[in-house]
């Protein structure tokens, strides 16, 4: 009897930006919960608007649930490496 083995890619990098539904599943909230928290300042980091989406850094939302989840006005967030632009 022979066995299969599932050979998972892993060079598919995770996306940087996320959308409000993905934040949703990585914190364990509802959208509108999440929506509720964002317009009352308990949520930490900014958005960044792409069109008409609503967007997340990945690196900051995971950030700052290592912090503990702090409030808008007491977050700060430094990015590890900071971008360099090539010109």
């Amino acid at each position: 009897m022979e066995m299969k083995t599932e050979i998972k890619d892993t060079t598919q990098a995770e996306p940087l930006l996320l959308s409000v539904k993905d934040v949703c599943g990585l914190l364990g909230i509802g959208v509108a919960h999440f929506y509720s928290l964002l317009s009352s300042g308990q949520v930490g980091p900014r958005p960044i608007k792409l069109g008409r989406r609503v967007l997340f850094r990945r690196e900051e939302i995971e950030a700052w649930v290592a912090a503990g989840c702090p409030c808008l006005n007491k977050w700060e967030w430094k990015p590890k490496s900071p971008r360099t632009e090539a010109r």
